[in-house]
């Protein structure tokens, strides 16, 4: 007969290790299941860079995020990896002020520039009007992130695809191309492939994937290292970071993409997405060539408000819809997750790590119920 774990995760990336590590500082037996290796090239969480920022247009969000750094900064002490590249953050464009009130309200740090401020503090990056400083900000190292992760939690089963999922309310049961493996719960981190799997549960989870278009640009003569990371929020919402270790600078166009099939992401460059980033180089970034150096796709794996999905149904833990801006939070929704599995009534034992609940109004505001309940 097969062990009984605690809990099985499904999907490694940065949401599945974050929640196998807060497990196993909890005294867990846990076990993460990974369809192919950590970081593959069809994951949400590939990739070299992410954003750290706080500045959301929600005093919760906004507070979540620096809990956030905090236990991003607690595994970069831990680990003895580099994760975190302090880099200056500016928010400009119609959406600047409710973020302004918001970072505010949270207390968290930023200052406002006036343009002229802004052009004279950040040559590389122009931003057209008053712009929002974040100090506090960075850029997130992820390849870094999901080793240091990887290396201090659950244990990690790779090339194991999960096919099946059934909860008889007392455990659950997971049909993987490995035969079988039963835990009292589960956690779904399975990114886009997470519908497909809740489906066979009798789960329904709304999303649509997208695949997204990014470009890396090379920076002209004595601006390899001026350009902070930059989001723009606009009619369209364009962003741009530096990428640890190198002088180039990557762009994106937030929900651009086409939607896809998680298994048959086309990898090659869109002409038209690739276009219109150029544009945004043109536009915002006067100390870079517009002309991409290199472009890549990623998968973003979509709510249908771009709220994270973290809940609990009878004995399987949801955390998807992750919509592109999730990676940051990704201690933090490991903890939560963590806490849900395992029952946030109970103490947590092994190494005394204290629990960190999920905050009341995000609990509500990630429920799956909002989606048979629209607000």
């Amino acid at each position: 007969m097969a062990q009984l774990r605690d809990v099985a995760i499904v999907g490694a990336g940065v949401l599945g290790l974050a929640a196998g590590r807060a497990l196993a500082g909890r005294g867990r037996d846990a076990v993460i299941l990974e369809q192919a290796e950590i970081g593959h090239h069809w994951s949400g969480s590939k990739g070299s860079s992410r954003i750290l920022r706080a500045g959301y247009r929600e005093p919760s969000y906004v507070t979540a995020a620096l809990q956030a750094r905090e236990l991003w900064r607690e595994l970069e002490s831990a680990s003895g990896r580099q994760i975190l590249h302090p880099r200056p953050h500016l928010t400009f464009g119609t959406g600047m002020r409710s973020i302004q009130d918001a970072m505010y309200a949270a207390g968290a740090p930023c200052k406002l520039l006036t343009t002229a401020e802004a052009a004279r503090q950040f040559p590389a990056i122009a931003t057209r009007g008053p712009a929002l400083l974040e100090p506090d900000s960075a850029v997130i190292a992820a390849d870094q992130a999901l080793a240091a992760l990887a290396a201090v939690g659950a244990e990690i089963r790779t090339g194991i695809r999960v096919t099946r999922l059934s909860d008889d309310g007392k455990q659950v049961t997971l049909q993987t191309t490995a035969g079988a493996v039963m835990a009292q719960a589960a956690i779904i981190t399975a990114g886009p492939w997470s519908s497909a799997l809740l489906a066979t549960a009798g789960v329904p989870l709304p999303g649509r994937p997208v695949l997204e278009q990014v470009a890396y640009l090379r920076a002209s003569a004595g601006n390899e290292d001026s350009a902070p990371i930059f989001i723009c929020h606009a009619d369209q919402v364009p962003y741009g970071l530096p990428v640890p270790g190198t002088t180039l600078y990557k762009i994106g166009i937030h929900h651009s993409g086409p939607a896809t099939d998680p298994n048959a992401q086309d990898e090659s460059a869109d002409p038209a997405l690739i276009t219109a980033l150029a544009r945004v180089a043109r536009r915002y970034l006067p100390g870079y060539d517009p002309e991409p150096v290199a472009t890549e796709r990623c998968i973003y794996d979509n709510s249908p408000d771009e709220d994270f999905i973290v809940d609990r149904i009878g004995n399987v833990v949801i955390g998807c819809g992750t919509s592109g801006h999730g990676f940051k939070f990704g201690p933090l929704l490991g903890e939560w997750l963590a806490d849900l599995a395992i029952g946030s009534s109970q103490q947590a034992r092994g190494t005394g790590v204290p629990q960190i609940q999920l905050d009341p109004q995000l609990a509500e505001r990630f429920a799956m119920r909002r989606f048979r309940h629209p607000h």
